[in-house]
């Protein structure tokens, strides 16, 4: 059984409402993946995006950046957690994702597509986020990822 997920929720300021961020951190186990994105997801509802973007681009490519974070930076540590902090706005949605592992060289992730790779089940995680996000940048580390969705 897994502990229930406990975000924090700061309006910001001058916003007016809108400007919305919100921190969760996660245990390095698979099993919270979900609950972590049903709650970030939640918190998202009033974001300006499109109903698809919110139900499937953000949650798919969030489960995607998290499991890689909880799996290849924290190698499953429990004693380790992965950090998700939402930044919701009027122009859009910004997530970051970071874990306490060493990083990695995003560059050196071979795309699954070339046909060598085309049957292969595992590397496809950082492909589907570049495909669903509108825009990806890693911190220097490699520890950290940025998704960002914009309201179109």
């Amino acid at each position: 059984m897994t502990l229930p997920l406990r975000p924090l929720v700061r309006r910001l300021p001058g916003s007016g409402g809108l400007d919305v961020e919100i921190s969760l951190s996660v245990p390095s186990a698979l099993e919270y993946v979900a609950d972590a994105v049903d709650v970030i997801a939640r918190h998202c509802a009033d974001a300006p995006l499109s109903a698809r973007v919110l139900r499937f681009n953000l949650r798919v490519a969030l489960a995607e950046a998290l499991a890689n974070a909880i799996l290849y930076g924290n190698r499953e540590d429990a004693s380790k957690n992965v950090r998700i902090r939402a930044e919701l706005s009027r122009d859009g949605v910004r997530l970051l994702v970071s874990d306490e592992g060493p990083g990695f060289d995003p560059s050196s992730v071979p795309d699954p597509t070339d046909t060598p790779r085309i049957g292969r089940e595992a590397g496809r995680g950082l492909f589907v986020i570049r495909q669903l996000a509108d825009e990806v940048t890693f911190n220097a580390e490699g520890n950290g990822v940025c998704l960002i969705f914009r309201s179109h």
